[in-house]
């Protein structure tokens, strides 16, 4: 593999984004949650589960203050706050959490979540009329099909509005009852200008996600802890699809997703491990802002020195 650099730690990462002359980094796939929430998923990401297989130690497991200036010494000027519900009555008050979360801290995306229950159409359609420009879904652990007829007004109303979803609809860590690419293909076929963000870039269901991505034209995918050390061990992305990776990337349809903080890694080896792919700059800055900002307007919110109108 072609590397643009030897080794990059976190402390380097600024240096590396300047390389490339972006802005900085643009981030879709972050996570921030209410505080007892959050221990909650710390504990089954580091003891392992039904859900996790194993699981794995957390590298960023410090407090919301540290984290939020980490990403801003990374030079990640624009990330999510995803949340996402695993049961019905979670999703309205964690919408009201990360709403707020944005609200008071710069560059985070006003973020949101629905589930399958009476009443989603209702507060997704406040979260938006609130701010919210991302949304997360996640078929594993909410254990629930996305062609249910109580959200395909959810749907209908994200394409309607432009507003991506992040959704975890590949068998990772473990398959669910719900993953893998048919169900999700279905809602796209049924709403097929919809911005959905498929994470994880669809692994290890690579071939078929890419398939979904090259049919609709509002599908995107987003690298989170791909072709890292950690997932090449598991669930090694094929060099075959190296060709594809580059043209969808370069058609904007690749972002840059991390996970942090919950990843057994630092947040610079995810990006050492899209530059060792020696898909070129272009790709690079394509990946780690021009897309996003294609997407979401990033522009004049996100680059504007603070304090200027």
């Amino acid at each position: 593999m072609q590397n643009r650099i030897p080794e990059l730690t976190d402390t380097g990462v600024s240096a590396w984004w300047r390389g490339l002359g972006l802005p900085g980094l643009a981030d879709v796939h972050v996570h921030f949650l209410p505080e007892r929430m959050e221990r909650r998923v710390w504990h089954h990401f580091e003891n392992g589960g039904p859900l996790m297989g194993k699981g794995w130690r957390i590298h960023y497991r410090v407090s919301v203050e540290a984290r939020v200036a980490r990403l801003k010494d990374l030079g990640v000027k624009v990330f999510s706050a995803l949340a996402y519900a695993h049961r019905p009555g979670m999703a309205e008050s964690l919408n009201d959490w990360t709403l707020d979360f944005a609200r008071r801290t710069p560059g985070c995306l006003p973020s949101a979540t629905f589930y399958p229950e009476p009443g989603v159409l209702d507060y997704v359609r406040d979260a938006l009329d609130r701010g919210a420009r991302i949304f997360k879904v996640h078929l594993q652990v909410g254990d629930f099909d996305p062609r249910l007829k109580e959200i395909d007004e959810v749907w209908g109303l994200l394409a309607e509005r432009g507003v991506p979803v992040v959704v975890h609809a590949s068998s990772i860590p473990l398959p669910g009852r719900c993953t893998g690419p048919e169900p999700t293909a279905e809602v796209l076929a049924r709403h097929p200008r919809l911005p959905m963000i498929i994470a994880h870039l669809g692994m290890p269901e690579y071939d078929e996600f890419f398939e979904v991505a090259e049919a609709f034209s509002g599908v995107r995918l987003d690298t989170t802890m791909t072709f890292t050390d950690f997932a090449e061990r598991g669930m090694p992305f094929p060099a075959r699809l190296k060709p594809r990776l580059r043209d969808l990337g370069l058609a904007g349809k690749v972002l840059l997703g991390s996970d942090f903080p919950n990843i057994p890694h630092s947040y610079a080896h995810q990006l050492q491990s899209l530059d060792r792919l020696g898909l070129g700059e272009d790709w690079l800055r394509a990946v780690c802002w021009d897309n996003a900002d294609h997407l979401l307007d990033l522009t004049p919110d996100y680059t504007r020195p603070p304090g200027q109108s």
